[in-house]
């Protein structure tokens, strides 16, 4: 932490005046991530003991901006200690846009457009900066050969089919695995590759994308970003949209190469395949292996992905032994169990005023938590921001500039995440979480959106929030 202190003084010339730690994708990145903040500048620090993916990075970050790319400026770095400081792009992943703005498979028309703009960067990645980038510092492989393939596939069989209980002929799943290597290197791949192209990796601000976590990229072919992004199982597009943006897509390409589309869907489905099945192996590693329980919770959205490629999708070579492994996935009591223990847990958030009494829990479950936001400072009893609420930009960075505004956040979030890990483990469905103030329009307001942001990224929950003086005044 120390080094990040020093990067950031050097380079702003300001004292750090608050430390956050931000979560990673879980727990399954294996950085730590902080936002460091001075009285009118913050950055974003990481910590890697892994010096060939910070190597990577750097120079990936610094070679993408040459090109006009939007991913952040890299300020600072220390590599002997594992440690960069780059720019803050905000709290706001694409993920979290999209949980925010549907409702089941409707989908708002922003929500929609913020996946057609980074669809419409992604060639620009793969072709325009592609073509003059440093691949020797790639990690682990420089391109995504038979090797990386391998490695994937053995990923998938022994750490998701073996440890879920999934039957099959290890010679015969070891052909059809031969006939899809071979297959999906028939395809270009003379491209770059991003590798984890996603939608927790991909920032808005402003309504425009930024690009994160390019560090395991490589050479490879055009499909396999696309897919990932597409059948990224957590995101659960509807199959209409993945085939919009699909469209969308390939016509951008068509204006960096020569496409011919049906040449370009040969390999499509067979790289849309292996990406869940790498993803497949991730889960069952984290889940099954290292028994990290919500990692297993993104399964049942896979099965999903694979029930309707089963249904809609006929690869130009045949896979048997590979096809029946997935059927009797998709048949297994094992996993079935993980998608009935899969419903959401519903969050309902409420902010509210003391003077007008407490939410009622609708659910009748009496339980939850309610936190008193007034000892925290009041931006109501300033006159710029009388007529603003808790959701409005003034009020929030005056808040966020408040360290025990943190420390109160801080203490909330590791109260309610130790609840949800047990309600969910218990099968629970529902949790109540009140936030009240002294009128319910400033800090109360303020507190829940800020949690709702930080659940809206956990997987199996479902997040309600309830303004109730907002709601009455607008009345």
């Amino acid at each position: 932490m120390d080094v990040l202190k020093t990067l950031f003084e050097q380079h702003f010339h300001s004292p750090v005046a608050r430390v956050q730690p931000l979560q990673g994708e879980l727990g399954g990145s294996g950085r730590s991530i902080i936002r460091l903040a001075g009285d009118k500048l913050s950055a974003i620090g990481i910590l890697h003991d892994v010096r060939e993916e910070n190597v990577a990075f750097l120079e990936f970050s610094r070679h993408f901006r040459r090109h006009g790319l939007p991913v952040p400026e890299v300020y600072a770095e220390d590599l002997s200690q594992g440690a960069y400081l780059e720019e803050d792009l905000g709290d706001t992943t694409l993920f979290e846009f999209l949980s925010e703005n549907r409702a089941g498979d409707d989908i708002a028309p922003q929500a929609v457009e913020a996946y057609r703009k980074v669809v419409a960067v992604l060639p620009r990645f793969q072709i325009e900066a592609g073509r003059d980038l440093n691949y020797k510092v790639c990690y682990p492989r420089a391109t995504f050969d038979r090797q990386s393939i391998a490695w994937d596939l053995n990923y998938f069989k022994y750490y998701f089919l073996r440890l879920a209980g999934i039957p099959f002929n290890e010679q015969a799943l070891e052909d059809d695995f031969s006939r899809l290597t071979k297959f999906l290197l028939s395809a270009g791949h003379d491209y770059f590759l991003y590798r984890d192209f996603q939608s927790r990796n991909i920032m808005l601000r402003d309504g425009q994308p930024f690009f994160l976590d390019y560090q395991g990229g490589r050479k490879g072919a055009l499909h396999y970003d696309v897919a990932s992004l597409l059948y990224d199982a957590k995101a659960d597009l509807p199959p209409e949209l993945r085939q919009q943006l699909l469209d969308h897509y390939l016509e951008t390409l068509g204006g960096f190469i020569k496409l011919e589309r049906e040449v370009f869907m040969q390999h499509y489905y067979a790289y849309v395949y292996i990406r869940i099945m790498q993803a497949l192996g991730a889960y069952g590693f984290r889940g099954f292996y290292e028994r990290k329980a919500h990692f297993l919770q993104s399964v049942p959205y896979a099965l999903t992905n694979l029930r309707w490629l089963l249904h809609h999708v006929k690869l130009p070579i045949a896979l048997p032994t590979l096809m029946d492994a997935f059927n009797s996935m998709l048949g297994s009591e094992k996993l079935q169990s993980l998608a009935s223990g899969a419903e959401n847990l519903t969050v309902r958030i409420f902010s509210f005023s003391f003077h007008r009494g407490l939410p009622k829990d609708e659910t009748g479950h009496g339980g939850g938590f309610i936190f008193d936001g007034r000892s925290l400072p009041n931006p109501g009893r300033e006159e710029r921001f009388k007529s603003l609420t808790g959701k409005d930009t003034p009020v929030i960075d005056y808040l966020n500039q408040q360290e025990n505004v943190h420390q109160f956040l801080a203490s909330v979030l590791s109260l309610v995440d130790a609840s949800l890990s047990e309600y969910q483990r218990r099968g629970f469905k529902s949790l109540m979480v009140s936030f009240g103030c002294t009128g319910g329009q400033h800090r109360s307001v303020y507190l829940a959106e800020q949690l709702a942001k930080r659940l809206r990224s956990k997987n199996g929950v479902e997040v309600i929030v309830r303004h109730r003086e907002l709601e009455n005044l607008s009345g």
